[in-house]
């Protein structure tokens, strides 16, 4: 794994949190009342910069860039618009907030460290994160294991052996 990039990771920046209650929806400032950098995989560039294309900078995304969406109903047979994005997509029904779960479980599996994950979903700290998504992190004991062997035997390899005294006869 190599220390720099080699290219731009896309990114959001999100000042803002939007909250259901009942069905009414406030707009406020996230749990930790930070600015949050959220990155994005490259494959959603294109279509995400189709989306914000004519808008301005601080504009919302989603729809004309000026109001927010419904909050998504997932119970019963709802139709919202969530449900109707799931259907098209061929995935079973969920929450949003399945989704959070799964953007920071693949973001585990995929070997981001645990700070990393705790910026991304906004927990306070790295313990909130670990008490959370500990049983995610099982596997990295086999991983470690291995990592050291490879790091023991890339040492030995690399490294030369001394002269010894009968190797001079």
């Amino acid at each position: 794994m190599t220390s720099h990039r080699s290219s731009f990771i896309p990114r959001f920046m999100t000042a803002c949190a939007i909250h259901g209650v009942g069905s009414e929806l406030h707009v406020g400032s996230p749990k930790t009342h930070e600015l949050r950098s959220v990155g994005y995989p490259h494959f959603l560039a294109q279509p995400l910069g189709e989306l914000a294309e004519g808008k301005e900078p601080r504009a919302l995304l989603f729809g004309g860039g000026d109001e927010y969406m419904q909050r998504p109903r997932s119970s019963g047979a709802s139709r919202s618009w969530f449900m109707r994005a799931l259907l098209n997509a061929g995935l079973p029904r969920m929450t949003v907030h399945d989704l959070r779960h799964t953007a920071a479980s693949l973001a585990i599996a995929s070997g981001a460290n645990l700070k990393a994950v705790q910026r991304m979903l906004g927990h306070a700290s790295a313990a909130m994160t670990f008490d959370v998504y500990a049983d995610l992190f099982d596997d990295d004991v086999d991983a470690v294991s291995a990592e050291l062997d490879q790091a023991r035997t890339t040492a030995i390899v690399s490294k030369p052996r001394p002269l010894m005294p009968s190797d001079a006869d």
